[in-house]
């Protein structure tokens, strides 16, 4: 990601925190229309869920610029999502899903520039995810 990206994220982020419950409840009803063989995945409360969700949207953001560390919190929640039963190909609907959530959320202000740096945020994140869920698989 290239450093006008980082801010694009950041800028568009803090608007999405702003109505964090509202992005949180959209990207999960969004995910299980798209994706709905991924429902039985989230056991328990979904609000719970959802805070967990915009926690780890806030982590990654605000460690942008620290690839090395971002890259090993990605490993170890790729690991523990391995054991919740997520698979390769659930990654593809979960950044559909989030992307059709920032363009609801931010509305005007998703322009194809913002939407432009979320895609690569996300790419880098799921094939961080991927490789690191992959390697566990093969461990077990």
């Amino acid at each position: 990601m290239a450093p006008d990206d980082f801010k694009l994220v950041r800028l568009s982020f803090v608007k999405v925190m702003a109505v964090k419950s509202k992005a949180g409840r959209l990207f999960y009803e969004r995910l299980f229309t798209i994706a709905p063989e991924v429902r039985p995945l989230f056991k328990g409360d979904l609000g719970k869920q959802t805070d967990k969700l915009m926690a780890s949207l806030a982590m990654a953001v605000g460690m942008l610029e620290k690839p090395d560390l971002l890259n090993g919190t990605l490993t170890g929640l790729a690991k523990r999502h391995v054991g919740y039963g997520v698979r390769d190909e659930h990654y593809d609907k979960v950044g559909e899903a989030l992307l059709w959530t920032l363009a609801q959320t931010l509305e005007a202000d998703f322009t194809p520039q913002v939407e432009a740096a979320w895609r690569s945020l996300y790419a880098m994140v799921a094939t961080t995810m991927r490789a690191a869920a992959a390697g566990s698989r093969a461990v077990a």
